[in-house]
């Protein structure tokens, strides 16, 4: 199993790191300071939980295999429950809750509680959250086992080459590092559905939740990326009028980030209005620097458009637009967590569905993204 794996090189991973911070304290002929305890404690804790997951998953798969081998020979007799019908167990209680990972994703599999939704209910949440924002398409996204801080090193500046002549010293030049830390945020509502919709087999009730959940889901993440995009990218043009955008400055602002992120994946990132504005101004020939591409992307100055609900729209001393390689955003989350209470509103005759996303955002570069800002 790739869970079993991959849970194995995690574990891997873990046990060296512990035993470079034991010879770091080895090679400096002294004990394990406070600070380095802690961090084997946090780590030890860590290598626990990877090892309850594949003794889980083990014995998962071993029950899997026995089950496999009784069944030969074997015509089930009992068709596979519907969508629906399965969402009508969870009314009833047979089925209460599960966490679980997007499909399709290279990620370690979060270990399943004794409560589970099903897989294809996922899939429809997901394939709604990716359509109302790019980043979760474009960004780097790290999934992750637990909502614990996540430490991404970063490079703020090379080495220097000069100059010297026969004989003389040679001056030092290091690179600088530095990081950036990403502390993801519970994101959570919940959805209360009357149990007399949840046992109407006309209702596509499954249908309704998935869409909901998806578009609230991927409404927020992308809304917390932005802002984090936001705060860190930087200053590439200003606007020469307060509530308009020129073909020039938005030339000026692909040239303002360095050329090897235009030779990459650069883009841009503006709302519907936004482009809309954008849509109607053309270049010194009279031709519309947005070429409209049916289904996408379309382009702005041979530069791919990303439409993003979450950024600011044309107006005073806001930043409409956005250029640069998106690809430098990370983000770290847990997956979505689901869970179901027939119990939460039992006065009400209710059954209350909790959606969870772990979240937390940042920019690796921040260099690599350049916005335009209005006077």
């Amino acid at each position: 199993m790739s869970f079993i794996r991959n849970s194995e090189e995690a574990r891997a991973n873990l046990i060296h790191q512990v035993r470079e911070v034991l010879d770091h304290a080895e090679s400096e002929g002294r004990g394990l300071d406070a600070e380095e305890l802690r961090k084997i404690e946090n780590i030890e804790g860590d290598i626990a939980r990877h090892d309850e997951a594949i003794a889980v998953a083990t014995r998962n798969e071993s029950r899997a295999t026995e089950a496999s081998l009784a069944a030969r020979g074997f015509v089930p007799v009992e068709e596979a429950r519907s969508d629906a019908q399965i969402f009508r167990a969870l009314a009833d209680g047979e089925l209460r809750g599960h966490t679980f990972n997007p499909s399709g994703e290279a990620r370690a599999t979060l270990v399943p509680s004794v409560n589970t939704v099903p897989v294809d209910f996922l899939d429809r949440v997901m394939m709604k959250a990716r359509l109302v924002g790019p980043y979760l398409d474009v960004a780097e996204v790290f999934n992750r086992t637990s909502g614990s801080d996540l430490r991404i090193p970063t490079m703020t500046a090379y080495s220097t080459a000069a100059e010297f002549a026969a004989g003389s010293a040679i001056d030092a030049s290091e690179p600088t590092f530095s990081s950036i830390l990403l502390q993801p945020k519970k994101q959570a509502f919940l959805v209360g559905i009357a149990n007399e919709l949840l046992t109407d087999s006309g209702v596509d009730i499954e249908g309704v939740i998935a869409d909901q959940a998806g578009n609230a889901i991927g409404t927020r993440a992308n809304a917390v990326i932005h802002a984090a995009v936001t705060a860190v990218a930087g200053s590439g043009v200003t606007a020469g009028t307060t509530n308009a955008i020129t073909a020039d400055e938005l030339i000026d602002l692909v040239f303002s980030v360095d050329g090897a992120v235009r030779a990459m994946s650069a883009a841009f990132v503006v709302n519907g209005s936004t482009l809309s504005a954008i849509r109607k101004l053309k270049d010194g020939e009279g031709r519309y620097i947005l070429d409209v591409v049916a289904g996408g992307p379309s382009t702005i100055l041979g530069y791919p458009v990303l439409e993003q609900p979450a950024a600011a729209s044309i107006a005073t001393g806001t930043k409409p637009v956005f250029f640069g390689d998106f690809s430098s955003v990370k983000v770290a989350t847990t997956g979505l967590d689901v869970a179901v209470s027939p119990d939460y509103a039992f006065n009400q005759d209710i059954t209350t569905y909790r959606f969870v996303y772990r979240l937390a955002a940042g920019v690796g570069d921040a260099t690599s993204i350049k916005y335009l800002e209005m006077a």
